[in-house]
């Protein structure tokens, strides 16, 4: 099936605001988290790093069909990392964002166009102010039908040469999820006056509001 990229998925790439640092003074210490989402009967999984994990959990928490998101930390080679263990830099681990949504309501598809719609593929291992491994770019599939949607969507959007730069989003084998801290779960709705939150999260869901009416809740 040919996969068609409506024109709202280039306004919102155009008009994409970027991440800048966070404040990673405040650290949990809890190590037990490294509990796989559980899939619901009917449901499937995505998981997807893309920066900051803050910005894109606030994105997919809107977007109809998805039932759940998680933030956590994965595609590394630390057991039960913490955020002060990620933050170092050298745990190999994502921020990423583990999905569960109902495909009846919501694509696989519909995700990656979200995805790329929403943070910039070509910044090796960055998103704004936010530099290092932790923030690269990278799809985690879950089956070989992801990985060959993940892998087609990435050729089409070359492509259409929509970037100036080359794609350097990686697609690679879901591993172990850990779940980051507590404190770390629906932060944008938790914490919405934050400077952060109103900075940087607030001007991304406008414009998916703005961009992608037809796909939220």
């Amino acid at each position: 099936m040919k996969i068609v990229i409506p024109l709202s998925f280039f306004s919102f790439c155009l008009a994409n605001i970027s991440c800048v640092a966070k404040d990673n003074s405040i650290v949990d210490m809890n190590k037990n988290n490294n509990i796989q989402v559980e899939n619901t009967t009917g449901m499937e999984i995505a998981t997807f790093a893309g920066g900051c994990f803050w910005c894109t959990e606030a994105i997919f928490l809107e977007i109809d069909g998805v039932e759940k998101v998680v933030s956590g930390y994965i595609g590394g080679t630390t057991k039960n990392p913490t955020y002060r263990d990620i933050c170092s830099g050298t745990t190999g681990h994502a921020e990423a964002i583990q999905i569960t949504f109902d495909p009846k309501k919501v694509t696989y598809e519909d995700l990656l166009e979200v995805f790329f719609g929403t943070h910039d593929p070509t910044t090796l291992n960055r998103q704004g102010a936010d530099i290092g491994t932790q923030y690269r770019s990278e799809i985690f599939y879950h089956s070989e039908v992801q990985k060959d949607k993940a892998e087609k969507y990435i050729s089409l959007i070359s492509g259409e040469k929509l970037y100036d730069k080359e794609i350097v989003t990686k697609v690679s084998k879901a591993t172990v999820f850990y779940p980051a801290e507590e404190y770390h779960q629906n932060y944008y709705n938790q914490n919405a006056e934050q400077g952060y939150c109103q900075m940087v999260i607030a001007p991304k869901l406008e414009k998916l509001r703005k961009y992608y009416k037809s796909k939220l809740k």
